[in-house]
């Protein structure tokens, strides 16, 4: 092999130049930029009161667990709360079509954020308002706009990925301190682990307080609960705020 063999550089997939693929790249980074300055930029205070149900798609109506969503999602909503999922089929679907069940009036909003994949099904046809995203990495930025908190039902890899981002923006505290509530023995027994092994080492991988974050539900009726107790202190900040206006 020559010299000037073993230092060219592999061609870029797609045939697209190296000068040229650096300026994709310089304003690929730049747009970053841009995106995460206007994601600062919050409202002075919700207006709304919002829960993002996060679950598995592959749990089909009839399942015990598809009635239970549905009935959190019902109860919630005529709590005043409006309801936010992945707008996708399963778990998805029963908290979208608990929520319409449970606003007969339409006071509250039920909102799917579906994402483009080869084998992702149409979004369903209980989501009342669709935000279609492209990337995982926006998807979930706006799971964490639109929320006041978060129940996480049981689900899959997509489910744990959204649970650990969410548990993660609450450890550093790149998000207001909002409830994450976990509905079953899979989120709880995650927990146990993490204190067994987050914990046993020295250093600490991870603090008391980090694995303290999410709150193990017994059931949906206590998850009720706690949100019960966070829409009053929201709607008690509310009216404070609006009496200094």
């Amino acid at each position: 092999m020559s010299p000037d063999t073993r230092n060219r550089k592999p061609p870029i997939p797609g045939g697209v130049s190296e000068p040229v693929f650096e300026v994709v790249e310089d304003a690929l980074y730049d747009l970053w930029n841009v995106a995460n300055d206007l994601a600062r930029i919050r409202a002075p205070r919700p207006r709304y009161y919002r829960v993002t149900i996060f679950g598995s798609s592959r749990i089909r109506p009839g399942d015990d667990l598809y009635g239970e969503v549905r009935q959190l999602a019902r109860r919630l909503s005529d709590m005043g709360c409006d309801i936010v999922t992945g707008g996708g089929p399963g778990l998805m679907q029963a908290a979208n079509e608990g929520a319409k069940l449970g606003d007969p009036d339409n006071r509250t909003r039920s909102f799917g954020l579906p994402i483009e994949l080869p084998r992702e099904e149409e979004p369903n046809p209980f989501v009342e308002k669709i935000y279609h995203h492209r990337t995982f990495f926006s998807r979930l930025h706006h799971f964490v706009r639109l929320s006041s908190a978060f129940i996480v039902m049981r689900g899959g890899i997509g489910t744990l990925l959204e649970t650990a981002m969410i548990w993660q923006l609450l450890q550093v505290r790149h998000v207001e301190q909002v409830p994450l509530i976990f509905i079953g023995d899979m989120w709880r027994e995650l927990v146990e682990w993490a204190k067994e092994h987050m914990l046993a080492s020295d250093p600490h991988l991870a603090s008391p307080d980090d694995l303290a974050i999410p709150y193990c539900a017994v059931d949906v009726e206590d998850a009720c609960s706690v949100i019960a107790r966070s829409l009053a202190r929201f709607g008690e900040e509310a009216r404070a705020a609006d009496a200094t206006d």
